[in-house]
């Protein structure tokens, strides 16, 4: 998900025959002073395209492990550690503001918020310290997180202290999105929806491609444009090579 508003079912709306007032509380009024803030900060947009052909065959070799690590291995935990691999090559993305705008905090951890829909709303919790996690504990730990946003019960730890923001608005629908950083961070990337389309390979034949868009925005008082490019490229070579991370792992 990404930091849009919940909405009440279609369904719901269809049989309304008067007007619903409906309290801003919980999650929703947590998320009206987040974006408020958010909406303040000058967004720099980067869009790119991600050939996932391999990744899949990397996905689908994984799950044969799921019963023995006891987590369900989603496209997501691959990407939160690619994203991961390539914070630390750009530090600065990982990164909050000081109140005064007088300093950038580079963070050590990487703890990177999920964007969740909840039944109550947007809810942001996060996966601690991921550049120190496998692949399967950050698999774990999302797992964990999905299934205490959706019965409600998400700790506050698990919302505090978030340095990057992921959203996966694919699982919806959609390709490319205008996601808003969730202040005191600095950037933010949402992911589209898997789709067959027809690309140009190697020997320029066309053939059908597994494509997804990713759609980046960071703080443009404090990050350039060619930061952002430099790290979408980074990310996108760890996604469609994986091997690339295997050899950028410590």
């Amino acid at each position: 998900m990404s930091p849009l508003s919940h909405s009440l079912p279609l369904e719901e709306f269809e049989m309304l025959k008067k007007d619903k007032m409906i309290p801003i509380r919980g999650y929703t009024r947590a998320m009206v002073k987040s974006m408020t803030e958010s909406l303040k900060i000058p967004h720099l947009g980067f869009c790119d395209e991600v050939n996932f052909d391999r990744l899949i065959t990397m996905r689908k070799e994984l799950r044969n492990f799921e019963i023995a690590y006891n987590a369900r291995m989603s496209f997501m935990p691959i990407i939160i550690k690619a994203v991961s691999l390539a914070l630390k090559k750009f530090p600065r993305l990982n990164a909050i503001v000081d109140e005064n705008m007088e300093n950038v905090i580079c963070k050590a951890s990487h703890n990177i918020s999920i964007a969740m829909d909840t039944p109550e709303g947007l809810v942001v919790p996060n996966i601690k310290h991921c550049e120190q996690r496998t692949l399967w504990e950050v698999a774990a730990e999302l797992n964990r997180l999905q299934e205490a946003s959706g019965k409600m019960k998400i700790d506050p730890d698990d919302l505090k202290d978030g340095t990057f923001t992921l959203s996966n608005i694919g699982v919806l629908g959609g390709t490319y999105l205008m996601p808003v950083i969730m202040a005191p961070q600095l950037a933010i990337g949402a992911i589209g929806q898997i789709s067959k389309l027809p690309r140009f390979n190697k020997e320029g034949n066309i053939c059908e491609a597994n494509v997804v868009k990713f759609s980046w925005a960071a703080d443009h008082r404090v990050i350039d444009g060619a930061t952002v490019a430099r790290f979408s490229s980074q990310v996108k070579r760890y996604l469609e090579n994986p091997s690339n991370m295997v050899a950028d792992l410590r």
